[in-house]
């Protein structure tokens, strides 16, 4: 467990945090699930048939222990559930319609959270990233101020971290949204305990080359340094001026950024994606994440490729993203 996962360990410490975990038969779900609850990180909540997820898990040699289990078809408290969601869908959901929807556990799970009987909730391991996504669009909502959830990666490699955005959601971010994402990036990097220098990434430095993109990006520098005047921030950078301090010198030596940016926002969600993996795969960086904000109350999206160990250290994430 690296540095970054022991300092976020001692955080959720006492705190008792309930993470909703909706695929509850998937095996890596359900070895995290066992895992969280054996170190008393956090309170998992599995949602599925009770003696489906039991037999499930001592089939794997799963101990549950302080695990809860929920059931869509049996909860107790689902008539409470069903109208808040019809007030909450004003209008676009009737009370059956409304039973039928909270079947689904993700609809079901969403529900768990914006109710506070928990406090955040992971999923993906078994659903797309709409199945995730769209239940937390509807109900949770946006913050105010934020028109649009984005996704982040935290990047890790010893002792370094960097936060990359968006890399998950938004596949062409206007200049508003760019700054947005920037300043919504630095509130992940101080929940990390990163002090946020933010660089907003093009093919361009300070007007080296001029075009819509690297335009849309200066644009966003400016919205940004507006909306968060506080914030260490600047742009537009190659990724070299941003991040090599003998580079910042020559490209862009009035900068508040000296090559020495730890949060990077790239203009586009193919930049974004096609970065971090390249910094994953050839600078052996860990790649924590896809991380959602933006959101009222905590939801994430793992890849249907995830391990336990991903599930177990999102589930850890989600926890920490609700002490906010």
């Amino acid at each position: 467990m690296s540095d970054l996962f022991t300092g976020l360990k001692e955080k959720l410490s006492g705190k008792n945090k309930r993470i909703v975990l909706p695929e509850g038969l998937d095996e890596r779900i359900l070895k995290a699930a066992g895992k969280l609850a054996e170190d008393r990180v956090l309170v998992p909540i599995l949602v599925g048939n009770q003696d489906e997820i039991q037999a499930k898990a001592s089939e794997l040699g799963v101990t549950l222990g302080s695990v809860e289990i929920y059931d869509p078809h049996t909860y107790e408290n689902m008539d409470e559930l069903v109208a808040s969601f019809v007030e909450r869908r004003k209008g676009k959901a009737t009370e059956e319609q409304a039973r039928q929807i909270l079947l689904d556990e993700n609809y079901f799970g969403t529900m768990l959270v914006h109710t506070n009987r928990a406090d955040g909730l992971v999923s993906g391991a078994a659903h797309s990233t709409a199945d995730t996504v769209r239940p937390a669009l509807q109900i949770i909502k946006t913050k105010a101020g934020v028109s649009k959830t984005s996704g982040v990666f935290i990047m890790v490699r010893d002792e370094e971290k960097y936060v990359f955005a968006d890399c998950a959601i938004n596949i062409a971010p206007d200049s508003n949204d760019l700054a947005e994402i920037a300043i919504e990036s630095a509130k992940t990097a101080e929940m990390f305990d990163i002090e946020p220098r933010v660089a907003m990434l093009s093919f361009s430095t300070k007007g080296s080359a001029v075009s819509p993109e690297t335009e849309k990006v200066t644009a966003a520098v400016k919205e940004a340094q507006k909306r968060a005047p506080q914030l260490v921030l600047d742009g537009e950078f190659q990724f070299d001026a941003a991040f090599v301090p003998s580079v910042a010198e020559k490209k862009a030596p009035g900068s508040v950024i000296k090559g020495d940016a730890n949060v990077f926002v790239f203009p586009s969600l193919e930049a974004g994606n096609i970065g971090y993996k390249i910094a994953q795969r050839l600078g052996n960086f860990d790649a924590v994440g896809p991380i959602l904000q933006g959101l009222n109350r905590p939801v994430n999206d793992l890849s249907r490729g995830c391990s336990d160990d991903d599930v177990y250290k999102l589930s850890i994430i989600t926890a920490v993203q609700a002490l906010s």
